[in-house]
C-alpha cells in the first residue's frame, strides 16, 4: 500500500478551492502523474459523479475509474480503481484569517499480482507525491 500526504496553504476563500477541487477533472493541473481526466456523467457535481482518469507512473499509462466519494464542505473523497489498484484522494479543507489549507491523503492499495511489487512502488511514489 503507497500513502502520500501532501499539504498547500492559498490565499483563496474555502469555498472557491471546494468549487475547484470537487471537479476531478482539475487533476489534470494539480496531479502532476495525470495524463487526462474527463468526467463520464452528466449533471452537477454531486456524490456518485463519476470521471474517467488516465496516469502516467514509470512510462506506463494506467486508467482508473474515479467517484466523488464524499463531498462536503470541508472533505472531499475521491476513489479510483480498476482491476489492479484502488486509489483514495482525501482532501481535507480548512479556513482561517483568509487562507485556506489543503491537506491531501492519497492512498493506493494493489490487488492480485500487483501487490508484489508494493515494497518497489513505495518509495518511487513517494518521491513522486512531493510534486503534486
Amino acid at each position: 500500500m503507497v500513502h502520500v500526504h501532501r499539504t498547500i496553504t492559498v490565499r483563496t476563500p474555502a469555498q472557491t478551492v471546494v468549487g475547484y477541487l470537487r471537479d476531478f477533472a482539475h487533476a489534470e493541473s494539480w496531479d502532476p502523474g495525470t495524463v487526462s481526466c474527463t468526467r463520464t456523467d452528466t449533471g452537477p457535481i454531486a456524490v456518485g459523479a463519476r470521471w474517467h482518469n488516465v496516469s502516467e507512473f514509470r512510462g506506463k499509462k494506467t486508467e482508473l475509474t474515479y467517484r466523488l466519494d464524499r463531498l462536503e464542505p470541508d472533505r472531499i473523497v475521491f476513489v479510483g480503481s480498476n482491476k489492479t489498484a484502488t486509489s483514495t484522494d482525501d482532501l481535507t479543507i480548512s479556513e482561517q484569517d483568509g487562507t485556506t489549507t489543503v491537506s491531501y491523503h492519497a492512498t493506493i492499495e494493489f490487488h492480485g499480482l500487483a501487490k508484489l511489487a508494493d515494497p518497489f512502488l513505495v518509495s518511487r511514489e513517494r518521491r513522486f507525491g512531493s510534486s503534486t
